[in-house]
């Protein structure tokens, strides 16, 4: 079995975010991962005529079609990463979907429309060029919201992660729902400063089932154990981890 991870908006170097359970991992069970690069954040080059989530979802279906393993891969979409993954659609290489705090949009809905009714919505401005960024944050400010359960060395580490993304990612209608009749796990994060639980909660009930884990937004970075227990180990139903 393989594993890709697609991270979240308005950050870069998936891999670094990643590593904590990739580590562990191939250290449980021999299983290798690895971070899909997306365009949309400046990591790779958008294959011609493409760009925002079109491109990241191109980017996604080109790492699916290197997989190898007759077991497929599995795919862990974080946050955003979730709306690559339904508009990469199906692919014959994917066996199962892992979502941490993340989205599963029926087709024809844009990334901006899902979180538009969020109580406390992450601040974004105009980065130029055709670019959104955080706005206002710092890196004490940004480690409080959205990995307060790390320590202070990782969430500096975290903001140097920070960039600007593509606006064309927010704003474009899916149009596939790749999540759809495929196998899948939602770790809803209970303690996360940036999605609320309800909007977990809503898009997880679409899930194959779902877990409870006391954690900040970015579980795999700071309890990399509850998400390689669920990689490992799926589970039915809804329970609490912890």
């Amino acid at each position: 079995m393989e594993l890709l991870f697609v991270h979240g908006a308005l950050v870069r170097d998936g891999d670094w975010w990643w590593r904590p359970t990739g580590d562990l991992l191939l250290q449980r069970a021999g299983i290798r991962s690895r971070a899909v690069a997306l365009p949309s954040c400046g990591e790779r080059r958008a294959p011609a005529g493409t760009s925002g989530l079109v491109a990241d979802a191109a980017a996604l279906r080109a790492a699916l079609d290197d997989v190898d393993d007759p077991e497929g891969a599995v795919v862990v979409g974080h946050s955003y990463g979730g709306t690559v993954i339904a508009e990469a659609g199906p692919h014959p290489a994917v066996s199962r979907l892992v979502f941490v705090s993340s989205y599963l949009p029926d087709v024809g809905t844009a990334q901006g429309t899902i979180t538009a009714d969020e109580p406390d919505p992450v601040s974004i401005g105009d980065a130029g060029d055709g670019r959104l960024a955080v706005s206002g944050y710092d890196a004490s400010s940004f480690g409080a919201r959205f990995l307060q359960d790390a320590d202070t060395s990782v969430q500096r580490a975290a903001w140097t992660r920070v960039t600007p993304q593509d606006a064309t990612s927010f704003v474009t209608p899916t149009s596939a729902a790749g999540w759809q009749d495929v196998d899948s796990t939602y770790l809803v994060c209970t303690d996360d400063r940036s999605t609320t639980v309800g909007l977990q909660r809503h898009h997880a009930a679409r899930a194959t089932r779902s877990v409870d884990v006391p954690t900040g937004h970015h579980p795999f970075t700071t309890r990399p154990d509850l998400v390689a227990e669920q990689v490992l180990s799926p589970g039915s139903g809804r329970r609490s981890i912890g």
